[in-house]
């Protein structure tokens, strides 16, 4: 029995193979660890490089964090004074008088809300229309330059805008387009009261339309790129159903990219919210609120560039402080609500 195993195995062994015997030597595996093993070496390399890449990236992100509970920490400590001795009447309080040293943020946020409303109810649609007409309509050799000056829009700094609106854009409006306003929309139940008052050229309208000048290049521009990444075949198969252009803007491109598009109109929410410089400049530096948008206003940012230098008293330093502290939680909820609005946008479309 034995001797026909053997055979058989030696016919199912390859011809000129002999069995080979493995053994373990512990002497020379220690002697190759210490030799080093180049495949052992760059598992090793790869391995701490790796770390070193992981917490390279954690580094960066515990480092922006801590920039951001920084000036969190900073503004919170520097509002202490001016928060502890108004209380939270300094939210809704209009008085600004640094010589009696009485100081209300209403004014301010009122000026910050609405010149930035203003400035998303001229910029948003205009950089839509901008980014349809880029996308799906405009003949190809206008496509490049068009593009490249609403760029170069974006890239003119907020002095220039707010030198260009003081010396241009408001005595336009002040001997041309709101002595027309008041005649007109003035006279108009409802809303005359938005439009009355003299033409002064400078104020809340004025700054909201800088600041819808300003921010229009980033709508447009982020909206014609995300436009850009709706599948050709998605837009060709609802125009092969016998859709219109506007059907398919509407009922396929902004259903596709309505993220983008969110992130695009909050991001130029944002710079609107925290324009400084250009503002400052047109809207009047006035502590006050007017039903008018064309009576003269402030803003949080206009009034902190305005009087940091000059305030002595710790209660004016504590008082800016504060407002730059409203300013940053503004900017907190207009982002959370933005997140909500996507979250809900999702849920609504079957998303996650």
């Amino acid at each position: 029995m034995n001797e026909n195993k053997n055979a058989a195995d030696t016919r199912l062994r390859p011809r000129g193979t002999d069995m080979v015997e493995l053994t373990f030597d512990p002497a020379e595996a220690r002697a190759s660890e210490k030799t080093g093993d180049p495949r052992r070496n760059s598992q090793k390399r790869l391995i701490l490089g790796d770390k070193f890449f992981k917490l390279l990236t954690g580094a960066a992100a515990a480092f922006v964090l801590m920039i951001l509970f920084g000036v969190i920490f900073t503004l919170i400590e520097g509002s202490l004074p001016a928060l502890l001795h108004f209380g939270p009447s300094f939210i809704w309080t209009e008085e600004w008088n640094p010589v009696k040293e009485r100081f209300g943020a209403l004014a301010p946020i009122y000026g910050t809300i609405m010149t930035s409303l203003i400035a998303m109810l001229v910029a948003v649609p205009v950089g839509l229309g901008i980014a349809i007409f880029l996308t799906e309509l405009c003949p190809p050799f206008l496509r490049r330059p068009i593009g490249i000056a609403i760029e170069l829009l974006a890239g003119i700094p907020s002095i220039i805008y707010g030198i260009w609106g003081l010396f241009i854009f408001a005595p336009f409006l002040q001997r041309y387009v709101q002595p027309l306003m008041i005649d007109t929309l003035g006279n108009v139940p409802g809303i005359g009261w938005l439009f009355a008052g003299p033409p002064y050229g400078i104020g809340v309208l004025t700054a909201g339309l800088i600041l819808a000048i300003m921010v229009l290049p980033f709508i447009a521009s982020i909206t014609r790129d995300v436009f850009e990444t709706v599948p050709p075949v998605l837009k060709e198969s609802a125009y092969g159903l016998g859709a219109t252009t506007w059907e398919v803007v509407w009922k396929i491109v902004l259903p596709y990219t309505r993220v983008g598009v969110i992130g695009g109109v909050m991001l130029a929410l944002g710079r609107a919210l925290g324009e400084t410089m250009a503002i400052t400049f047109v809207i009047g530096n006035a502590h006050r609120i007017s039903a008018s948008v064309l009576q003269p206003g402030t803003t949080i940012s206009a009034s902190i560039a305005n009087e940091f230098v000059e305030a002595l008293a710790e209660l004016h330093t504590s008082s800016l402080t504060a407002l730059g502290l409203i300013l940053f939680v503004i900017t907190f909820i207009v982002l959370a609500c933005a997140r909500l609005l996507l979250a809900s946008l999702n849920k609504r479309a079957g998303g996650v």
